[in-house]
């Protein structure tokens, strides 16, 4: 399940899968948890670097958690053009549904910053929606 791809005005593809851990997850303790993998693609012309991401995450209960951060999995990767990187993280619920967006903070190599924005992906347990 593909999220929504938006083009951005610095050039910017972000695109995003989902997956279910059951394995990981306890009905009984309302813990569901969820793996996510972000593609990030630089279709622009200029070099950016991932400098810090911004989480909303929203669950069935409208209970919202801020996540900052410094990089995306530990690293603040430089992405030139035509270039991609793909990282897979991961986030728990109290509710079988709810929702992700945010955003990245990116640096252009002549140290302007901007935000390309994560559009809003759904994280449910498979047999909930159909």
């Amino acid at each position: 399940m593909s999220g929504m791809e938006k083009p951005d005005p610095h050039g910017f593809i972000i695109e995003t899968q989902v997956n279910y851990l059951p394995e990981r997850s306890s009905e009984s303790d309302q813990r569901f948890v969820f793996s996510y993998t972000i593609s990030i693609t630089n279709t622009g012309s200029t070099a950016a670097q991932l400098i810090s991401r911004h989480w909303i995450i929203t669950d069935a209960n409208n209970h919202v958690q801020e996540v900052r951060g410094q990089g995306v999995v530990g690293e603040q990767p430089l992405l030139k053009p035509r270039q991609s990187f793909e990282y897979t993280s991961g986030t728990a619920l109290t509710t079988q549904v709810g929702t992700m967006r945010g955003s990245y903070r990116m640096q252009a190599e002549d140290g302007t910053q901007f935000d390309v924005e994560i559009p809003q992906f759904v994280l449910s347990v498979p047999r909930v929606l159909h």
